[in-house]
């Protein structure tokens, strides 16, 4: 018995939006990361070096090669140092 084409409409629909909003999802982290593949497995290695280059560059992806750090980054230490018990 076969099935009328009418039944299989919605499944080609919602399985055309899974699609679509895959490839949305995939183009947004691949922009967002400027134009490269998103990281996994980020260690807290990586966390603080990441910390580092959006400090340095404004971009959590972006890497410099100047010899001197910008203005004002000497005084963006993101390390916290706890308060002397007196």
């Amino acid at each position: 018995m076969p099935v009328p084409f009418e039944t299989l409409i919605p499944y080609g629909i919602i399985t055309a939006m899974f699609g679509i909003s895959g490839a949305g999802m995939s183009a947004i982290k691949y922009y967002q990361n400027g134009g490269k593949r998103t990281r996994r497995g980020i260690d807290q290695w990586d966390r603080v070096l990441m910390d580092r280059d959006r400090r340095l560059t404004g971009d959590i992806r972006g890497q410099t090669d100047a010899p001197t750090a910008p203005d004002g980054f000497e005084l963006s230490n993101p390390w916290r140092v706890e308060k002397r018990m007196s």
